[in-house]
């Protein structure tokens, strides 16, 4: 097959942007990825703040994503949600999209951000492309974060969250036997937490786990945050701006509320699809707690995005290779839910 001239002509003007191709621990970046990491270092764009503040950091996230997600997908139906919670009530927005069975399946959705940063405005089209290419209805959760709300607000209103949907699983046009939790980073370990939690309460628990490059194991570093530790947005010191936020002294990182992968006993829980980006400081963790999911016996979807940073599913309105991942993901979540 012929490649037309225009399309080599932009692929080599793209290329000359973004600069020679990246190789890092036998993979190549992605055309797509780099030219964003280009773009971010000319504008100055960093996940954390320069000063390090909070408030900054989070005006600078949401702005960036709003930039980079792309047009508003649509035909997807938005209701506001306010769930009660023994502190008060968590605000949600639930995603209906034109396809979606009545019942349907539900994804309950928590956005990433360290648990600092991020907001279910910032990831509003994240959650509108899975709800849209799963055809489920998604509930996108607007947890407490850290500072003011130091762990385990994060987890108690996530555990609220989920117990709310299965509840109500009639009133949201849901089947409750078909209730997923998921979510990015952070958002990943907190469905991850909420799965071993109900597990092991005995009581309701997740169908499915969309676990896209969580983070699994606040207590140590893996090879990955070596290799990755700069230049490719998060960034090691990000990850202790973060992590001392939401964790801050006095509180035990080996919790297995904040690192999933420490717990002793995995057996039983739901099945799961974990995604992890080759050039990410996570990866190696995300990946870890793949194998002892399935050394537990629980089924196990693991799909390495090679040529991939951290945050892809945000990054929607950049070229077709975020959208391409995204869209496996959705595709997984779609199959389990079915």
């Amino acid at each position: 097959m012929t490649v037309p001239v225009e399309v080599r002509v932009q692929a080599a003007v793209l290329r000359a942007i973004a600069g020679p191709a990246v190789r890092r621990d036998g993979q190549v970046l992605s055309l797509d990825a780099q030219l964003l990491l280009r773009l971010q270092r000319i504008s100055g764009t960093t996940l954390v703040h320069r000063s390090g503040q909070v408030a900054p950091s989070r005006s600078g996230v949401e702005l960036g994503r709003h930039l980079v997600g792309g047009p508003r997908i649509e035909p997807v139906a938005v209701r506001e949600l306010l769930i009660p919670a023994p502190h008060g009530e968590v605000p949600a927005t639930l995603y209906t999209p034109e396809t979606a069975e009545q019942p349907s399946g539900l994804l309950v959705f928590f956005h990433g951000g360290g648990w600092v940063i991020g907001s279910r405005a910032g990831y509003d089209n994240t959650a509108r492309f899975f709800a849209r290419h799963a055809g489920v209805r998604v509930l996108s959760v607007e947890y407490r974060l850290a500072p003011e709300h130091v762990f385990p607000a994060a987890v108690d209103d996530a555990l609220a969250a989920f117990g709310h949907a299965h509840e109500h699983a009639a009133d949201l046009g849901v089947d409750p036997d078909r209730i997923a939790v998921g979510g990015d980073s952070a958002g990943g370990n907190l469905a991850a937490v909420v799965a071993q939690q109900t597990v092991a309460a005995g009581g309701p628990s997740p169908a499915f786990q969309l676990l896209c490059y969580p983070a699994t194991d606040a207590s140590r570093w893996r090879r990955s945050r070596e290799l990755f530790a700069d230049g490719y947005y998060l960034t090691s010191d990000g990850m202790d701006w973060f992590g001392d936020h939401y964790a801050p002294p006095g509180i035990d990182r080996t919790d297995p509320r904040i690192s999933p992968l420490l717990t002793e006993d995995l057996t039983g829980l739901p099945p799961a699809y974990i995604a992890t980006a080759g050039f990410d400081p996570l990866r190696d963790e995300g990946e870890a707690y793949a194998e002892r999911l399935r050394e537990a016996g629980v089924r196990v979807a693991l799909s390495r995005q090679p040529d991939l940073i951290h945050g892809y599913i945000s990054y929607l309105g950049i070229g077709h290779r975020f959208r391409e991942a995204t869209a496996e993901a959705a595709g997984a979540l779609r199959l389990a839910l079915s």
